[in-house]
């Protein structure tokens, strides 16, 4: 019951991070968004703002970790694997009408969260890049995919935002869930390019 409590509350505190950014997430707009007053918050978080920061991005981790990096490392099927990816991604991310708070807090602050920030992305990469390579493609085809992917991804969210277009993400992740499709087409162009350097 105490777990799910702080995950709401978590959940309401990401909300606003989103909305307004960590400089612009006041206390005041915390106690509005989780209904909570001062010295409540205070019991939850004792060191403020920056730890509320802190668990909301381990929050969002588990959940990718949970619904996106383990099935993608363990499931049978690579290919329900890059499947379930999208779908969850899509969910998450409001179909591109909820931004990334990663990505939000990786360009808005400096060193504080850098390490966690890190840590999501390159987790997210290094099972990506597995799964694919499961799927058929080869070795550094599957590196530049899953740097390609989660770029991608990024990118549409900033774009469907900018826009104010969503359907701008939803023409992304259909295009990217293509291309993931087809480890043949890799594996022809990594011949061609050997084949090009003399191997």
């Amino acid at each position: 019951m105490v777990r799910r409590n702080r995950d709401s509350v978590l959940g309401n505190i990401a909300e606003v991070f989103r909305r307004y950014g960590y400089e612009g997430a006041s206390l005041g707009r915390m106690t509005a968004a989780t209904g909570l007053g001062k010295g409540s918050l205070y019991n939850f978080f004792p060191d403020g703002k920056e730890q509320m920061a802190h668990e909301v991005l381990s929050h969002v981790h588990r959940w990718f970790e949970e619904e996106i990096f383990r099935p993608l490392e363990a499931d049978v099927s690579p290919d329900h694997g890059l499947q379930r990816m999208f779908d969850s991604v899509e969910t998450y991310f409001q179909s591109g009408r909820r931004i990334c708070l990663m990505g939000l807090f990786a360009l808005e602050t400096e060193d504080a969260f850098s390490s966690q920030i890190r840590t999501y992305f390159v987790r997210w990469e290094e099972v990506l890049e597995l799964c694919l390579q499961r799927s058929g493609w080869g070795e550094h085809e599957a590196r530049d995919l899953a740097e390609d992917t989660v770029s991608g991804i990024q990118g549409a969210l900033v774009l469907a935002q900018a826009r104010r277009e969503p359907d701008v993400f939803v023409r992304r992740m259909h295009a990217l869930r293509i291309r993931l499709s087809h480890p043949a087409s890799g594996a022809r162009q990594s011949g061609i390019r050997d084949c090009l350097q003399g191997r």
